[in-house]
């Protein structure tokens, strides 16, 4: 016996069981029967017979216009896709001898990435000598730690790695 691949239920001949617990459309249950009387009634009634509960014994049936259920699942699909997001991982590089002003836009840029929703990885390059002075490097970082405060939670703290100083904030 195949597999099947589709995402949605058996519906009609699909349906593979000899006997099955059958629903009406108006969600009433009117109890065990074979597939080929199931199958009779929601004709009779202009419907599609669709397995419901495949797994069920005997599997559960119910009555119902399967195209305009394919069309609401494929609706319900979308909708969710579309109100996912991803979270990106978003860089900003500084300098140890960065200047106030420049600081403070960057602070901003930040701000606005995590209210986003994304994450803020700050790196900060040390360049020749400068590395001999990592406390400006933290120094900056505690700077921007304690502007984003009220609105970002530091999710690595700052950290050396190699000749710079790296940490990632995220939303509160």
């Amino acid at each position: 016996m195949k597999k099947k691949s589709s995402k949605f239920p058996n519906a009609n001949l699909e349906i593979t069981s000899r006997t099955v617990r059958l629903i009406n459309a108006d969600a009433e249950m009117l109890g065990v029967v074979t597939l080929e009387e199931a199958l009779s009634q929601a004709k009779k009634v202009g419907l599609d017979l669709v397995e419901i509960s495949p797994n069920a014994e005997p599997p559960v049936c119910k009555m119902m216009d399967f195209g305009r259920y394919k069309y609401q699942e494929k609706k319900k699909h979308n909708d969710a896709k579309k109100r996912q997001r991803t979270v990106l991982l978003k860089e900003i590089k500084i300098r140890p001898t960065i200047g106030e002003h420049d600081l403070q836009i960057k602070i901003k840029r930040i701000n606005g990435f995590i209210t986003d929703g994304d994450k803020v990885k700050v790196s900060l390059r040390f360049k020749g000598r400068e590395i001999t002075h990592q406390e400006l490097g933290f120094a900056v970082f505690e700077k921007i730690k304690l502007d984003l405060i009220e609105q970002a939670k530091v999710e690595r703290e700052p950290k050396m790695e190699g000749n710079q100083i790296v940490m990632i904030i995220i939303s509160k």
